[in-house]
């Protein structure tokens, strides 16, 4: 069996089986990546202001507050659909919601959505990485100048960022390829850091972590109800694509609203 026949045998509209998934397994070809690695980027130590003032900044994205990141390796892409295809042929996990709609021969780069956090949490560990804290995302998505946007501060638009698509959801319709908006990069060379997929990040919410938040890596508060996410996504209004703003889900959550990337320590 090819590559690409179990690569599509992944994507089938018929459900998964565990006969199926045990054939899948076995096959050796999927012990290599189903895909090209995703590129990493060096993200220096250094010191930014997390964190917003103004006028816009709700509760919880108060005060902006100055923290030290020491370095780490962020993907320069979200995870694909193609890539978390490979974990799943090679590992026991569950499919994400609406995979059966998953075609490969369209959808392979399209950022993979459907993932619970700890379905993210595990992907990364595969590879060995890990989820970014809150923190080094806002690092790597607005740098050391306090931007608005990973851009910059000019208000989002269609050649920028994909974002105010309404609530329908389709891969091909609404997902773009996560290599998309050479123009919407962040200080960093980062791939849509806004808008696309809302991106889990490692730590649990609270309403009030930056008054306590500790000056050097912080890791978030040690348990919750919430999992943060960041970035906004395809559906979202330019309002939600702001480098500062926060998100929270139930980590158990699915939806086609949300995907992730992964860090390196």
């Amino acid at each position: 069996m090819t590559l690409l026949s179990i690569l599509l045998l992944l994507t089938s509209t018929a459900p998964f089986g565990e006969a199926q998934l045990d054939r899948l397994r076995r096959s050796k070809a999927l012990e290599q990546p189903s895909s090209a690695e995703t590129p990493m980027v060096e993200i220096p130590a250094g010191e930014f202001a997390m964190g917003s003032d103004g006028g816009q900044a709700l509760e919880d994205e108060r005060p902006m507050h100055r923290v030290w990141i020491g370095s780490f390796s962020m993907d320069l892409h979200e995870v694909t659909t193609a890539q978390y295809a490979s974990f799943l042929a090679a590992t026991s996990r569950l499919a994400p919601w609406q995979w059966n709609t998953v075609d490969l021969s369209q959808h392979s780069d399209r950022p993979v959505i459907g993932v619970d956090w700890s379905d993210a949490d595990a992907y990364c560990r595969w590879k060995g990485k890990r989820l970014p804290t809150e923190a080094e995302w806002e690092k790597s998505v607005r740098g050391t100048d306090g931007r608005l946007y990973p851009w910059g501060n000019q208000v989002p638009s269609k050649d920028l960022a994909n974002f105010a698509l309404g609530a329908r959801f389709s891969y091909t319709q609404v997902l773009m390829p996560v290599q998309s908006y050479e123009k919407g990069k962040s200080p960093y060379g980062l791939y849509q850091m806004a808008g696309n997929v809302g991106e889990w990040v490692q730590d649990w919410y609270a309403a009030n972590y930056y008054e306590i938040s500790p000056e050097r890596n912080p890791q978030g508060p040690e348990q919750g109800q919430f999992k943060v996410l960041r970035g906004g996504s395809w559906s979202d209004l330019p309002k939600y694509l702001l480098t500062y703003g926060r998100f929270k889900l139930p980590p158990e959550t699915r939806n086609s609203y949300t995907g992730f990337r992964c860090a390196k320590s």
